[in-house]
């Protein structure tokens, strides 16, 4: 099969899209060329859906998170202002996604132009960095509170955090510098459309496949093993120094809360870095059939939208769970004009309360 030089290029980057699910021109044992039509229109429904749940449960819920926090504002602690730089971080990637969705759902492709595709993916890159690390930050900052009585920060010294939080945005910023540069809307003739892709092919064959797997291997140490670290030895930490100590009904549900978000985190998160793992590795396999590069291209698209969910979960797991942000959400939902019948049983602090948790301070809290 002849194809022109300018065609060709287009086909081999377009399969390098870590966003969204995307197709290589694979052949089959028989020298058939793989049918893209059946992952076309897979993709086609399974994105938008999922992607426009995720959009409004997670604006939804963050929206609420981040308000509840305006309103206490006088109050915030110092996870609060962890919890709300998260807030910002997973709304600013949640409205990347209707672009994303669109691109699917569309018989064109992407439509919006290579400045409008930098922007979103840069975006979208920004934002999904700077949760993980964010994270990662509440779970040392809780660590060194419980475990060794110590604080990172103090209120006598606010500013230290928002410096930390910044620090956490600079390094994602730089983490995005290579979706600036290889984001491209290109046309994919194979797929009659065109597509928001990152160019690997942009400064020659030859550095092609490194700039590929240098990508992705960025991503899994990075974006997945470096916080997954954190959080298994942090929490688990905490978690044995609850078990210690005395079981009263509060620790009892910050045990659970703990467990909840350890395991929603690995959950999002650990399928899609298998199966983007194992695609890399299936690209240098030359017995590869059509039916499985077919499987390992729905099954990173299924995985990386379960990923995406994760944004949407913060607010419950780091926010919702709070006894003190459910009374202040009834109380803005009432100053609203809202009636609410649902009773909610509050237990007695004896301790000053952040919005969210059942204490201001990490070191005097651990209720998440």
């Amino acid at each position: 099969m002849e194809t022109t030089t300018g065609n060709w290029w287009s086909e081999l980057a377009d399969y390098f899209n870590d966003y969204n699910s995307s197709y290589e021109d694979h052949c089959c044992e028989g020298g058939d060329v793989c049918d893209l039509d059946e992952g076309m229109r897979f993709e086609a429904v399974f994105i938008p859906v999922l992607y426009s749940v995720a959009f409004v449960v997670g604006i939804l819920g963050n929206g609420l998170l981040l308000g509840v926090l305006f309103q206490s504002r006088r109050n915030w602690s110092v996870t609060d202002t962890f919890i709300l730089h998260l807030g910002v971080a997973d709304i600013l990637l949640l409205v990347t996604l209707p672009l994303w969705a669109a691109q699917s759902a569309s018989v064109g492709g992407w439509t919006f132009g290579t400045p409008l595709c930098k922007i979103t993916g840069t975006v979208f890159t920004i934002n999904f960095y700077c949760g993980i690390f964010l994270l990662a930050c509440i779970s040392l900052d809780r660590y060194l509170s419980i475990v060794h009585a110590t604080q990172m920060y103090t209120r006598r010294k606010p500013w230290v955090v928002h410096i930390s939080c910044l620090v956490v945005w600079f390094f994602s910023l730089l983490l995005s510098i290579p979706d600036w540069i290889l984001l491209e809307n290109m046309k994919d003739d194979r797929r009659n459309r065109a597509e928001c892709v990152r160019d690997y092919y942009k400064f020659g064959e030859q550095y092609a496949h490194t700039l590929k797997l240098s990508s992705r291997g960025l991503y899994h140490a990075v974006g997945f093993l470096l916080p997954s670290v954190i959080l298994i030895v942090c929490y688990s930490r905490i978690l044995w120094q609850l078990r210690c100590g005395t079981q009263g009904l509060q620790k009892q549900r910050a045990f659970k809360v703990i467990i909840a978000v350890v395991a929603v985190f690995f959950i999002c998160w650990t399928p899609y870095n298998i199966a983007l793992m194992v695609d890399t590795l299936n690209q240098n396999n030359s017995s590869s059939n059509c039916g499985t590069a077919t499987s390992l291209d729905k099954a990173v698209t299924v995985t990386s939208s379960l990923g995406y969910l994760h944004c949407s979960l913060n607010p419950i797991l780091y926010a919702f769970v709070g006894v003190k942000f459910r009374r202040q959400l009834l109380s803005i939902l009432n100053s609203m004009g809202c009636k609410l019948k649902t009773r909610i049983r509050f237990e007695s602090v004896t301790r000053r309360s952040s919005v969210y948790s059942e204490s201001a301070d990490t070191s005097k809290s651990i209720a998440i």
